[in-house]
């Protein structure tokens, strides 16, 4: 940080000027539908801009007549673009290379900056620091969908320093995103190899030596008992019910030890999920494995293997279910315990390093952002110009 210490001092002793955003910016254009008759565009929407890693994901390919109505803006290679519906979401990004003049949709603000004043890179930081939230927090419009219009985010004011100045900020924040990209792509890799190796592990068919039951056979299914949030009392046992997540916290649990719980009803209807501590078991149900024949966590990751399946089980068009009897009817393999254990043991390794919040890439990844955001607001501040 010291050189770029030392070029403020050189560059700009007295203070940074601050200008609206609106005056550093060139014009953009939106296309005309009846002038490319036959060619095809990549169609960047709002959903298609990732908010945590901030890049393109999934575009759908359009012409004059599958473009929805709101693919009109042409981008280029630099510009940065910022969604303003629903703002807070933090959806922006750097259109690259891969999506020069393509199309996007009207709820992002093109911003097209003159180079000769405003580093492009220098414009994408300074879209994610706090000043810049707070100042689109409190120019949104609406209450359940809201908005900010091209005009306020245009008329946003920044720090300009001079380009030297910028482009030092820019080598520091760009090291820290290209090594939150190399993370984002390891875990990526990493998952696609846990994938593997759990189809590889789990996968039974056309062994003779492997006894297979329902899980009924092997297995006893606990409906949760009804409570309401009224109804619970201070503490930290988590609350289980239809979502991966507690619904809210007891003082009690009526599950203790290792639990297979099974959403019931409503938009998860037949997501399996395993709780290691005691809980509070509601609207959903609970599987207990025969721990003679099989072990608790072999039976969680052979159920979550087959989780695309056992959703296709739930019955119900209005509010999906699943009925505990047609869940016991699911068959499973019951190799020797020992080669369950070693099953477990290489899955909870790979499912720590991809999904722990707590250690492995995700923790890595989580703290490399909160490392970059410090650098981020700090670098991005500065004393304006009298």
């Amino acid at each position: 940080m010291n050189r770029i210490d030392d070029l403020i001092a050189k560059l700009c002793p007295k203070g940074v000027e601050f200008k609206e955003l609106g005056g550093l910016l060139k014009r953009t254009s939106n296309i005309r539908w009846q002038d490319v008759q036959g060619e095809e565009f990549q169609y960047i929407d709002l959903t298609s801009v990732d908010r945590n890693t901030h890049v393109i994901g999934d575009t759908e390919t359009i012409d004059g007549e599958t473009a929805p109505s709101r693919a009109q803006q042409i981008v280029h290679e630099g510009d940065v673009i910022f969604g303003t519906t629903r703002p807070m979401l933090k959806r922006y990004c750097l259109i690259s290379s891969k999506y020069d003049k393509q199309i996007c949709s009207t709820g992002f603000c093109v911003l097209r900056a003159k180079t000769e004043l405003l580093q492009q890179n220098f414009l994408f930081h300074l879209l994610g620091t706090e000043e810049f939230y707070n100042y689109v927090e409190s120019n949104q419009r609406g209450a359940s969908y809201p908005s900010i219009t091209d005009k306020a985010v245009k008329a946003f004011r920044i720090p300009v320093p001079p380009l030297d100045v910028q482009r030092e900020i820019v080598k520091v924040l760009d090291a820290f995103t290209q090594l939150e990209a190399e993370l984002e792509a390891e875990l990526e890799a990493r998952r696609r190899q846990y994938q593997y190796y759990r189809d590889a592990l789990l996968s039974f068919a056309g062994k003779d030596d492997i006894r297979w039951a329902t899980l009924g056979e092997v297995a006893k299914s606990y409906r949760g008992t009804a409570i309401t949030e009224a109804k619970t009392t201070d503490g930290i046992i988590p609350v289980v019910a239809n979502s991966p997540l507690p619904v809210y916290f007891h003082g009690e649990s009526n599950r203790s030890g290792e639990t297979i719980v099974v959403a019931r009803s409503g938009a998860y209807a037949g997501l399996i999920t395993f709780w290691d501590q005691p809980i509070f078991l509601t609207d959903a149900f609970s599987i207990h494995p025969d721990v003679e024949l099989l072990n608790t966590k072999f039976v969680y990751y052979f159920l979550q293997n087959k989780q695309s399946i056992i959703h296709s089980i739930k019955k119900g068009s209005g509010v999906p279910h699943v009925r505990v009897k047609d869940f016991e009817s699911f068959r499973i393999p019951i190799p020797p315990l020992s080669e369950q254990a070693r099953i477990v043991a290489i899955l909870d390794t790979f499912d720590a390093l991809v999904n722990d919040l707590t250690s492995g890439l995700p923790a890595e990844i989580a703290a490399r952002r909160t490392q970059y955001a410090h650098y981020r607001d700090r670098l991005l501040t500065f004393r304006e110009a009298a």
